[in-house]
C-alpha cells in the first residue's frame, strides 16, 4: 500500500466533503441568491458542481492508485492529479496575493487543503515509480 497516496486520497475525500457541505452554504447558496444575471449565475453554479465532481473523482482515483495492484498503471494519472491539486492551491494563493486587501490567505483558506493533497500525491507518484509493479500469483 502506497501510504502517501492513501493519505492523499483520505484528505482529498475530506476536502470534497468540506467543499460540498460548507461550500454549499457559504458559496453556492449565496451565489444563487445573488442579483447576478441568470447566465453568469448558473455558469458559476455549474462550475462549483464541476469542482465538486473533480475533487470527489480524483479522491477515488488516488485511493485506487494507492493499492499495489494499480501502482504501475496509475503512476501518470497520479502525477496529473497531483499537479492539478497543486495548481488549484496555487490559484488561491495567487488570487490572495494580487488583491490589495489584507488577510486574504486566511479569508480564502482552500489552499491549506489543496496543496497537501497535491504534495502527498506527488510524493506517492514518485514512490510508485520506485516500487515493483504488481505481479499476479
Amino acid at each position: 500500500m502506497n501510504k502517501p497516496l492513501l493519505f492523499s486520497a483520505v484528505l482529498a475525500a475530506f476536502t470534497a466533503m468540506v467543499h460540498v457541505l460548507a461550500g454549499g452554504v457559504t458559496v453556492a447558496a449565496p451565489l444563487l441568491a445573488s442579483s447576478l444575471d441568470l447566465t453568469p449565475k448558473l455558469t458559476l453554479y455549474a462550475v462549483w458542481h464541476l469542482v465538486s465532481a473533480t475533487l470527489a473523482l480524483t479522491s477515488v482515483a488516488l485511493l485506487i492508485a494507492a493499492f499495489p495492484r494499480h501502482a504501475s498503471s496509475s503512476r501518470y494519472l497520479v502525477l496529473f492529479i497531483s499537479v492539478l491539486w497543486l495548481g488549484f492551491g496555487g490559484v488561491f494563493i495567487l488570487i490572495a496575493s494580487i488583491r490589495p486587501e489584507e488577510g486574504l490567505l486566511l479569508e480564502l483558506p482552500q489552499w491549506t487543503l489543496l496543496l497537501p493533497v497535491g504534495l502527498l500525491a506527488l510524493w506517492g507518484s514518485i514512490r510508485t515509480g520506485n516500487d515493483e509493479p504488481y505481479k499476479s500469483p
